[in-house]
């Protein structure tokens, strides 16, 4: 059936191979507007994108024809591509074989923006990508148990 209205925002992060800080500053803006081109030629949104050295995130509103493994392999694949062909960056630039996907409530799209953006200044004063990440971790996969009273 042909979905007509979507909401899906994701949250993507991906990681560098071994969380090596390969993106450089002086290349980010172009890796940026790479991604960001990709994005949007599938039939999605790019809401926000911030390419750190070793992480990027960027949040999405995603076309229902692709699921979030198919876009970020999508999105790896050609970033993985582009950065090698041009050189933009030292030596062999690769993702990490996974990544995070986080879907994301419209109510929370204002302040996850902001969040990617800020990203440099977060990094810089508050926690480093590991601390971060697991936070993220926490907070998306946290279940909540009910106690039941069973007679």
């Amino acid at each position: 059936m042909k979905v007509e209205y979507n909401n899906l925002y994701t949250h993507f992060v991906f990681t560098t191979l071994n969380r090596m800080p390969l993106i450089l500053d002086k290349f980010r803006d172009r890796i940026e507007k790479y991604i960001t081109g990709i994005v949007n030629n599938n039939g999605c949104k790019m809401y926000s994108i911030y390419a750190n050295p070793e992480h990027i995130h960027f949040l999405v509103s995603r076309s229902p024809m692709l699921d979030d493994e198919s876009l970020a392999t999508i999105v790896a694949n050609s970033s993985e591509k582009f950065i090698n062909d041009n050189r933009l960056c030292v030596g062999l630039f690769q993702w990490q074989q996974s990544c995070s996907a986080f879907s994301v409530s419209k109510r929370n799209i204002h302040d996850l923006c902001q969040y990617i953006a800020d990203q440099k200044e977060h990094h810089a004063k508050k926690q480093t990508f590991t601390e971060e990440y697991n936070d993220y971790i926490k907070f998306y996969q946290q279940t909540i148990h009910k106690k039941t009273n069973e007679k």
